[in-house]
């Protein structure tokens, strides 16, 4: 690993720990707007987890070793991710070490400690939450790795800095099998990361909350953390769609740090537009009934099997 490289997969990382919180306040002004409310700052992310790291913590008397190491590990987990997924360029370190599928098994660990935090305590609000999560994830990863999977068609490899490289060079036009991958994606996206019609980040409804169910229990730097994870999961889930349908601006083949630095700020330009669309997607929709997520997910790992169908038997 030479100097160059070590130095732009640290900026990789640190862009996208600094960014992730301002994305979800973005996102949030952006839904405030479309709403016709009054939007909340868009450094409040910033101000609730600085607050929660100078708070201290509450744990409950049962909680065990689980519990207080899930905030660490699912943080480490979506750091890594974010480290691996080729936001700003592809010849990085991180991202050479692990591939698509690998990608895919780091949001499921963090699921799984995610739960079984969320069960140790053995709360009813943490059980209800756990289960309903594992639902969700047991419907959403295999349509993510469909996805994935077509995309991996197109380059001949399941890593996705190879992925990212062909789709980049290829010429502009129209593909079938990314058109219907990218509906997919956004399905699985919105469900992954707790968003309208799966799931309300801003409820605190026992009957319908998913993702804030799991966090009940948690209080000062271990909310914090678990917190700062949902932003960066939301942040990868960004930069993976950008990566795979939106490739350009990503630094391709070898390059120093200051040419990955460069790319910064079409980054942050596409996240601005796709943290817009969230909201759209969001404010024009209608949250749903839980026992109709299955529906939903169903009709992404449909539309995922059938950009894969498209691209074997077209080649597009």
């Amino acid at each position: 690993m030479n100097l160059s490289g070590f130095v732009s997969q640290l900026l990789q990382v640190a862009i996208a720990l600094a960014l992730a919180p301002l994305l979800v306040g973005w996102v949030n002004q952006c839904r405030a707007w479309l709403s016709n409310r009054k939007a909340p700052p868009l450094f409040l992310p910033y101000r609730t987890i600085r607050k929660l790291f100078m708070k201290d913590a509450v744990v409950a008397e049962g909680a065990s070793a689980v519990f207080r190491l899930a905030p660490y590990i699912v943080f480490g987990a979506m750091t890594c991710a974010a480290a691996i997924v080729p936001s700003l360029a592809t010849d990085l370190p991180f991202a050479r070490a692990a591939d698509a599928i690998a990608l895919v098994g780091l949001f499921a660990l963090a699921r799984v400690f995610m739960a079984l935090a969320a069960m140790d305590i053995g709360t009813a609000f943490g059980s209800l939450g756990a289960r309903r999560d594992m639902f969700i994830g047991f419907l959403a990863e295999p349509a993510l790795l469909m996805v994935l999977f077509t995309a991996s068609l197109i380059s001949g490899s399941t890593a996705l800095p190879e992925i990212v490289d062909t789709l980049a060079h290829n010429e502009i036009g129209i593909y079938p099998s990314l058109a219907f991958a990218g509906v997919a994606f956004t399905m699985v996206s919105l469900a992954e990361n707790a968003r309208i019609p799966v799931d309300n980040p801003a409820t605190h409804l026992e009957l319908t909350m998913i993702h804030e169910a799991m966090l009940l229990e948690y209080s000062a730097r271990h909310l914090a953390l678990m917190e700062w994870a949902a932003a960066l999961k939301l942040f990868n889930y960004s930069c993976i769609g950008l990566a795979l349908f939106f490739p350009f601006g990503i630094v391709t083949g070898g390059a120093g740090w200051l040419a990955v630095a460069s790319s910064a700020p079409l980054l942050v330009a596409k996240l601005a537009a796709g943290g817009a669309a969230l909201a759209l997607i969001e404010t024009a929709s209608a949250k749903m009934r839980i026992f109709r997520a299955p529906e939903f997910l169903g009709t992404a790992f449909m539309l995922a099997v059938l950009a894969m169908l498209v691209n074997l038997l077209l080649g597009a």
